[in-house]
């Protein structure tokens, strides 16, 4: 439904930092990347086409990273990636929001952790296909 998704971030190059060793985890990587003059900006996404972007620019009236209910979830290829991405997140400035594990409440299968990223916003990585087990 969606072809892509945009975030304003508060230091634009530890965001670059966390989102390009981050995202890797899940076997995404920083496709596109310029600057403008209003801005600096990188995609994200698979095959030459970003799907996830950041960027140094925003209204001066809007609050990075505090919009209610707003979060961006990533899709990964197993558990093992959620693991390691919820990791590397932690280790470059992510704060906790909710362990890796399974969310039986979304759906059968459902297995996710949650992140608020390095300007406050929530990401998560998500796995559809949880068998049980590690």
């Amino acid at each position: 439904m969606l072809d892509h998704f945009s975030l304003s971030v508060k230091d634009y190059d530890q965001s670059l930092k966390f989102y390009d060793e981050t995202l890797k985890t899940l076997g995404y990587e920083r496709v596109m990347s310029f600057d403008l003059p209003d801005g600096k900006f990188a995609g994200y996404g698979k095959d030459k086409k970003p799907s996830f972007w950041i960027s140094s620019t925003g209204r001066a009236d809007e609050d990075i990273g505090r919009a209610r209910g707003v979060h961006c979830a990533f899709l990964a290829p197993s558990i093992k990636a959620i693991q390691e991405w919820y990791q590397k997140s932690l280790e470059l400035g992510g704060q906790d929001n909710g362990a890796p594990g399974v969310r039986p409440e979304y759906h059968p299968g459902y297995y996710g952790a949650f992140v608020i990223d390095p300007s406050g916003w929530r990401i998560e990585a998500c796995f559809h296909g949880y068998q049980g087990g590690g």
